[in-house]
């Protein structure tokens, strides 16, 4: 298994540029199911779950093909399969987003119940009991979502809890189905946005995408399309954070920064000064320590829960007492403990972590338990003194695209530890 070897005190300085969004891109390629064209993909990040999603496409019979552009021609007009099986489903949750478009285009689906990162439940009933609501029969047999439906309505539906793939997986099914479909209590993530201009340029009609509610008038049938994959705001927020934990001064490029707005008036708060365009943002962090900031994670546009493990780092070498309470996942602290291994006083309480800042840090051998908890421990260990290994980063190349690479160009020093 493959480590990561972080020699720590390097001050992160330079430009770097952002990658495609994974959670914007997962979706998109969900949806290629739901025309008989090809559709076209630009600026893919180059990410195990993006390879994972594809493998799940290409068993089915979906023919996907890259060209010298590293741009992607997904079609799936003919697939032979409509089955998503556990093998490919268990390393990633974003599989069942290929619900809604099979149902929706085949009137039948078998997915496997999905596995990925453990922190927290993230039920796929909100899916399913929407989905029953728009005419689906859905039963669940060893394991697996058995789907069928000759053919949906729409329907005006309510979310029991407000879920992001939740409102994908609808928005997809609906374009298809008969009549107009209304969702209320939807989540409004900038990814929920990008997926509905998308399918909105293969012909769907769908408004409100990003506020209370998201309307939906099926057509019969959608077509041909080229998409630019938005800039990753989670990627950027994480090396902002890093230039924080390292008194560095760096601007990432191809972000809007509207998308971030929560981070960066939160690292404004913690001393950093922040300057930004339409298109990128630059920090620089000049104190010795950061001040210590509060956070709260809710969706968005709250501060985004996958900016919470970074940000406990950022507390931790600060220069007082901090709380950070987690309202999105119930198990999203497991980071907490190998961060205690390196030096630093943080306590957790249910969804609420106190961390107290020391001065310094110091390089442990540590394991990654999910995406963004890898993460935090690689900006710990760009921060503390000595050597910090990150065991089982299989975790952060499902989200970061070269990780190290990117880091090391801004001047950090990490060497990838083969198996």
């Amino acid at each position: 298994m493959e480590k990561l070897l972080i020699k720590g005190g390097n001050n992160l300085s330079g430009k770097i540029k952002c990658s495609g969004a994974k959670n914007a891109a997962l979706p998109m390629i969900a949806a290629t199911i739901l025309s008989d064209e090809k559709i076209i993909l630009k600026n893919l990040p180059y990410l195990q779950d993006i390879t994972t999603i594809f493998e799940l496409l290409g068993s089915m019979g979906a023919e996907i093909l890259l060209d010298e552009n590293m741009n992607f021609t997904i079609s799936s007009s003919n697939l032979k399969d409509i089955e998503a099986r556990y093998e490919l489903v268990k390393t990633m949750r974003a599989s069942i987003l290929v619900l809604g478009p099979l149902l929706a285009k085949y009137g039948k689906a078998k997915i496997a119940l999905p596995g990925g990162c453990a922190i927290g439940t993230r039920p796929v009933n909100f899916h399913l009991d929407a989905l029953k609501q728009l005419g689906a029969e859905i039963n669940l047999k060893n394991g697996y979502i058995e789907a069928s439906a000759k053919k949906l309505q729409g329907n005006k539906i309510k979310f029991d809890g407000v879920t992001v793939t939740g409102t994908e997986n609808l928005m997809m099914a609906a374009t298809l189905a008969e009549g107009r479909t209304i969702l209320t209590n939807v989540a409004k993530e900038p990814e929920i946005i990008d997926l509905a201009e998308m399918l909105n340029s293969m012909g769907a009609k769908i408004s409100g995408a990003g506020s209370d509610e998201i309307i939906i008038d099926g057509v019969e049938s959608l077509h041909r399309t080229e998409y630019v994959i938005p800039a990753d705001r989670i990627e950027a927020g994480t090396y902002l954070a890093a230039a924080a934990v390292t008194n560095g001064n760096i601007t990432v490029e191809g972000i809007n920064p509207k998308r971030l707005m929560k981070v960066i008036y939160k690292l404004n708060d913690a001393g950093a000064q922040i300057s930004h365009d339409e298109n990128s943002i630059s920090i620089s962090m000049k104190k010795d320590r950061p001040r210590p900031v509060d956070v709260t994670t809710a969706p968005f546009p709250e501060f985004p829960t996958d900016m919470q493990a970074q940000f406990s780092v950022i507390n931790a070498i600060s220069n007082g007492t901090s709380n950070i309470y987690e309202t999105v996942f119930e198990n999203r602290f497991m980071h907490i403990l190998e961060l205690n291994r390196m030096g630093c006083d943080i306590t957790v309480q249910g969804n609420h972590a106190v961390i107290n800042g020391v001065p310094s840090l110091y390089g442990a051998e540590v394991m990654a338990t999910d995406l963004r908890a890898s993460a935090s421990l690689i900006l710990a260990g760009l921060c503390a003194k000595g050597e910090t290994i990150v065991d089982r980063i299989y975790h952060i190349d499902r989200g970061y695209e070269r990780i190290e690479e990117k880091l090391n160009y801004l001047g950090a020093d990490i060497t990838r530890l083969p198996s």
